[in-house]
């Protein structure tokens, strides 16, 4: 199969392409850089020059496919209306390219917002609708081309996606540990986040290209729940850092933008996920990781 992937060098985006690869599939990713085409092309995937802003190379790229993964995000929290304008115009521009080919459509999405006071399930449907909400309300607006000849299925991803080499979330904990010279957890500690290591994200990814129906919600979670009390604790222990709770009044001024997420329990399930594809997560959990140095390496 052709697959057209926005963000193929990033950091799950280069895992799926390992994978699609090994699977046998012809890959396509967007590069915007020099390093980024070089990196796609030594895995021996092809490469399409442009990035989220080129809409018609994104169009093309779609057209020219048999599927399309979109991974690619701006992630520029200085300007997050940037950010959700850019997403909301690709995955519009992918799912016209896809009408009525019923060629599958998997973007990915987050579990934030999703549920309150317990955690999250395939079940529940995103309450982000339109270009002015998070992520512009790109997973609503990708699953409503289901009813369009698209076979489109949206990737949750938990909050941590972690492993060796992660630049996301766990890092910048890590990088604003090191530099206030402690480790800190927001309140009690008690809010958890849910984990998947890279690879198992990977494998959830390729399995979905091949088994997710039209309009699935799809979980890449292994771990249900990790306290940032203990995620915390797990930094201090890998920097050799002092542990202690941030006030809610000072979590924003401790944390910056991540604070928002930190302080939030982003927990959710991925047992339809699981059944729906058989996937069976086998990497190293959160914690895990973080004792055995992966966030060490700098």
């Amino acid at each position: 199969m052709r697959v057209f992937v926005t963000g193929a060098s990033g950091w799950i985006g280069s895992a799926v392409v390992d994978e699609l690869l090994t699977a046998g599939h012809e890959v396509t990713g967007l590069a915007r850089s020099d390093a980024s085409a070089a990196a796609i092309e030594a895995k021996g995937a092809r490469v399409r020059r442009g990035d989220l802003d080129d809409l018609d190379g994104i169009r093309l790229g779609a057209q020219e496919a048999e599927a399309v993964i979109h991974l690619a995000n701006k992630h520029d929290w200085s300007n997050p209306a940037a950010t959700n304008a850019a997403e909301r115009a690709a995955v519009h521009t992918i799912g016209e390219a896809l009408a009525g080919t019923d060629r599958p459509f998997l973007l990915a999405s987050g579990v934030a917002g999703l549920a309150q006071g317990r955690p999250a399930t395939e079940d529940d449907a995103s309450p982000f609708h339109g270009p002015d909400s998070p992520r512009g309300g790109s997973e609503n607006l990708a699953l409503e081309f289901a009813d369009r000849g698209v076979r489109a299925a949206s990737l949750r991803f938990a909050p941590s996606v972690h492993g060796t080499g992660d630049h996301g979330f766990i890092a910048v904990l890590a990088a604003i540990a090191r530099q206030k010279g402690v480790s800190g957890y927001p309140g009690d500690g008690t809010h958890r986040w849910a984990a998947v290591h890279r690879l198992d994200a990977a494998r959830l990814v390729t399995l979905g290209l091949h088994k997710a129906p039209a309009g699935a919600r799809l979980h890449a979670i292994d771990e249900e729940g990790v306290p940032t009390r203990e995620i915390a604790q797990a930094i201090g222990r890998a920097f050799g850092l002092p542990v202690t709770s941030i006030a809610p009044e000072d979590v924003q001024d401790h944390f910056g933008w991540i604070g928002t997420f930190f302080g939030a329990d982003l927990s959710a399930t991925s047992t339809a996920t699981r059944e729906l594809l058989g996937w069976t997560p086998t990497g190293p959990t959160l914690l895990e990781d973080l004792d055995a140095g992966a966030y060490s390496v700098r």
